[in-house]
């Protein structure tokens, strides 16, 4: 039996890992690469595995970096099942329709610059194909994915839908766990870390922080608006449409009466769809997040969908907080209000998810100390003034005692701990600790590796 890691290998993005056995092949989640752009364009195109030798995809969750390449696989000839929980299925039949939008979008833009004719990765016809072939699995029904490979969902925690794998073929038990979540976020249930595999393929993406408690999280946002808000200024959140938007709303209505009294827009048509699959899947709340109405909604919250409805924004007076999509600042309405608001510095951007590596959010990230930098949006200079703030406690990840958790549950079967999602620092430092703490043989997999087990 073989493990092949083609993507999230000491980098964050683009999760996808074949699982070959004596009966069949499946991959483990197909998501796109998030990096420059020309990187991007030739990862995104190559697979680097034969599909035909492919029987199924089991997806772990909806986010892009882990189910946005499925058109593209569609596109090339594949159309065998992908297998996900119910509101997995539901969110990535938007997720994948509005990805589509942005890659023709993106290929128009760069072919105007460039001067080229390149094809988009996919189309919207595309992503409703890869659509047809989701086939929605409850947590915990166990399922063939392929001759003799028995498959269940688990609740991961990370976010709606979210679900561990658990793989059980020729006596050997296999976990891989997509992007593990945290046992203190609100809305979600805690991951099941469930126990005894012998081989896991476990997410790294903080495998070398460790997370502020709950209550500090909510304190430093509330100092946070109370600080932008009473300088008049405007609060820019990049936030992912699936799960930190929701995520953040929540919060914002708990720090109702401990923060002032200004208007919250989500400008994301996405956002508003992806909410109301939030509002059609509570068997994966968790207990209590109904006892006080809808968690996600509030007087002072607006939803903004129409073009129209997001520019009438560059003329918002006073302060406001404008939540929107991309979270890495790559593309989406965000743009649009960096540009128009970014160059005061009054305003403030804030940070409330993880920034990968080359990404326009990474830079303004870094470059923070420096309140004054220069960059570029859609291709124009401009000056960005905005005071930057970053959150990492409001991360969906699990941090390092979570990882280590996980591990434990563990231990005294473990034989392969392959550490994946991750950038290599992080990914490192957690292994590290992995072979000192258990008897397994433990690697940070290179891109393309293959090992067996």
């Amino acid at each position: 039996m073989k493990l092949h890691f083609h993507g999230a290998a000491r980098s964050v993005t683009g999760s996808r890992h074949l699982l070959e056995t004596g009966n069949g092949t499946v991959l483990l989640d197909c998501g796109l690469y998030q990096g420059p752009r020309e990187e991007a364009f030739k990862r995104n195109r190559v697979f680097g595995f034969d599909l035909k030798a492919v029987s199924a995809v089991i997806l772990s969750h909806a986010h892009i970096d882990h189910s946005g390449a499925l058109p593209a696989l569609v596109k090339s000839g594949w159309s065998g099942p992908i297998y996900a929980t119910p509101a997995t299925a539901d969110l990535a039949a938007l997720m994948l329709q509005d990805s589509a939008s942005i890659q023709e979008r993106d290929v128009q833009f760069v072919n105007k610059q460039q001067g080229t004719s390149r094809e988009p990765l996919y189309t919207m016809d595309d992503a409703r194909a890869a659509t047809a072939l989701l086939q929605p699995i409850p947590y915990h029904q166990v399922f063939e994915a392929a001759p003799n490979l028995r498959v269940s969902f688990h609740d991961a925690g990370h976010m709606l839908g979210s679900a561990l794998v658990k793989m059980e073929t020729q006596g050997k038990r296999i976990v891989f766990t997509g992007d593990l979540g945290r046992a203190s976020l609100p809305i979600l249930r805690s991951p099941e870390l469930l126990s005894d595999a012998e081989t896991v393929i476990l997410e790294s993406t903080y495998g070398n922080r460790v997370h502020p408690p709950e209550e500090d999280e909510e304190k430093e946002l509330g100092d946070i608006i109370r600080t932008v808000a009473g300088r008049k200024g405007k609060i820019l959140v990049p936030a992912f449409a699936v799960g930190r938007t929701q995520h953040l709303t929540y919060r914002l209505k708990r720090l109702a009466g401990k923060i002032p009294e200004i208007p919250v827009y989500v400008d994301s048509p996405l956002a508003a769809d992806v909410t109301e699959v939030y509002r059609r899947h509570p068997e994966c709340h968790e207990p209590g997040t109904w006892t006080k109405g809808d968690p996600f909604g509030f007087s002072l919250l607006h939803t903004v969908r129409t073009a129209e409805e997001s520019k009438r924004l560059n003329d918002l007076e006073g302060p406001a907080i404008i939540i929107a999509a991309s979270g890495m600042c790559e593309h989406g309405r965000i743009l649009h209000h960096l540009y128009h608001h970014g160059a005061n510095e009054r305003n403030a951007i804030l940070f409330v998810g993880y920034q990968a590596e080359h990404t326009l959010g990474r830079r303004i990230l870094e470059n923070r100390k420096e309140r004054v930098q220069e960059i570029r949006v859609h291709g124009r200079p401009m000056t960005l003034r905005a005071q930057v703030f970053k959150m990492n406690g409001l991360s969906a990840h699990a941090d390092r005692p979570g990882l280590e958790a996980f591990i434990r549950a563990h231990a005294r079967t473990l034989k392969n701990a392959f550490l994946v999602h991750g950038e290599p620092d992080a990914a490192e430092a957690l292994a590290g600790w992995v072979r000192d703490t258990t008897m397994a043989r433990t690697l940070v997999p290179g891109l393309g590796q293959e090992v067996t087990i």
